[in-house]
């Protein structure tokens, strides 16, 4: 038994189906529950982009206060802190002479490096972090993680049969935290944001109900590549990505459903696209670094550069391709687009605009709700051809892809997408040819 113990939360931000948290409920006297939000998310990075963008912080933010309110009946809080979590975990274990910490394994490198720090800055501290992201433990995979499979399909093959643990419930006892823990303010969003999602385990929780109670799933796979339409996907992934919700609580949600209605393919693709999360997931685990490498986990690069004015024309919209600057603006707009608008503007920023496919992953980051560092860069990559694509380097028709999902121009209209088409890249009178 330790005597003080401390959870911390991250992509994680719910109470149930939590086997870190419950551990540490059951081996802690005390236990503080921490939250950080790190400077440097606000702040431009090495592609010109933040970590953070407005649209997910506010949902996190929802989260953050949800979480708290849960935490009341408890006659616990949570810890929030404005700073870097290495720093901030450092000073609690030496405040309160911490000796037991707590966190959900996360698939991000820089995370887990984060991890590695706090291990070897306190060696003689107990670390766990079980796997509760992830639909499977790695104990579970029918192969070593060094041998992850190359390609999604013969990952799916493998786990696909595999058995799924029940979700667990939320603790019923959570340790008190010490006294004197304070918390620190964070930053706030703009007052007029609005947003098509609210952010915390309860909210999520009844997004799942509301869609395994409807005729939704048994149609999914017919209408899930629609360019627009908030019921033409499932729209779990910003709870996902903030863990308000896990992906065995969905599977479970699911398995309900196809109990009541029958399995057909749409509910099954439901499955299929959770599996294709867990691939990257474990991707991610596997690959490390090497996940925002410019060659990826190939062996060369694709050959592309970085334009200024191209990568801005793609970012506020003002491309010469009016599907493409729908997409984008609707994402700026809403922190939201769908999957066959992330292929098809992933696409265009690697094959018509040649551009360092990095700076395009980096301002999905920026700018998705639902980002989650595995899902993103692995699909970057994918994409990139510097992947797990068998083929690589796949281009989508843009012509042929706006006849098939926008054939009479609505969803360009409705986001403007023809608004300010510009040429390519503009000539400067230097580049003007001497003559005579």
């Amino acid at each position: 038994m330790h005597r003080l113990g401390l959870f911390w939360f991250q992509q994680d931000l719910r109470l149930s189906d939590q086997p870190a948290l419950t551990q540490a409920c059951a081996e802690c006297e005390q236990l503080i529950l921490l939250y950080c939000a790190e400077p440097g998310w606000f702040s431009p990075g090495r592609y010109a982009s933040k970590r953070m963008g407005m649209q997910r912080w506010r949902f996190v933010l929802d989260s953050l206060q949800e979480l708290s309110h849960q935490l009341q009946p408890y006659k616990q809080q949570l810890v929030l802190r404005f700073q870097s979590p290495v720093e901030a975990i450092s000073q609690l274990i030496s405040q309160y002479k911490v000796d037991a910490i707590y966190q959900s394994r996360q698939p991000g490198y820089y995370e887990a490096r984060q991890w590695q720090q706090l291990q070897q800055r306190f060696p003689y501290l107990s670390f766990q972090n079980p796997d509760s992201n992830t639909l499977f433990t790695e104990q579970q995979l029918p192969f070593a993680l060094t041998e992850l499979p190359a390609s999604f399909s013969q990952f799916r093959k493998q786990v696909e049969q595999l058995p799924l643990a029940a979700a667990i419930a939320a603790p019923q006892h959570i340790p008190p935290a010490p006294t004197g823990v304070q918390s620190e303010p964070l930053p706030g969003y703009p007052s007029w944001l609005s947003s098509l999602f609210s952010g915390g385990e309860y909210s999520g929780q009844q997004h799942l109900k509301r869609y395994f109670n409807s005729t939704l799933p048994g149609f999914y796979k017919e209408v899930r590549n629609a360019l627009d339409g908030f019921d033409n996907s499932t729209k779990f992934s910003p709870w996902l990505a903030a863990g308000c919700v896990s992906a065995r609580q969905v599977v479970t949600a699911l398995h309900g459903y196809e109990a009541r209605h029958g399995r057909n393919d749409s509910s099954y693709w439901i499955y299929f696209e959770l599996l294709w999360r867990e691939y990257f997931h474990w991707y991610s685990h596997r690959h490390g670094n090497a996940l925002f490498l410019r060659q990826g986990i190939k062996q060369s690069a694709p050959l592309t550069s970085f334009y200024p004015q191209r990568f801005r024309a793609w970012c506020e919209g003002t491309t010469p391709y009016p599907l493409i600057n729908a997409c984008m603006r609707q994402l700026k707009q809403t922190g939201y687009l769908s999957n066959r608008g992330r292929q098809l503007v992933a696409s265009c920023f690697v094959h018509e605009l040649q551009l360092d496919w990095r700076y395009g992953a980096a301002w999905f980051e920026q700018q998705l709700i639902d980002y989650d560092v595995a899902i993103n860069w692995g699909n970057w990559q994918y994409l990139a051809g510097v992947g797990a694509d068998p083929r690589g380097h796949r281009q989508f028709n843009l012509e042929k892809q706006q006849q098939q999902y926008d054939p009479d121009g609505s969803y360009i209209r409705q986001w403007q997408g023809d608004s300010r088409v510009l040429a390519l890249d503009s000539v400067d009178a230097a580049d003007w040819p001497m003559l005579g």
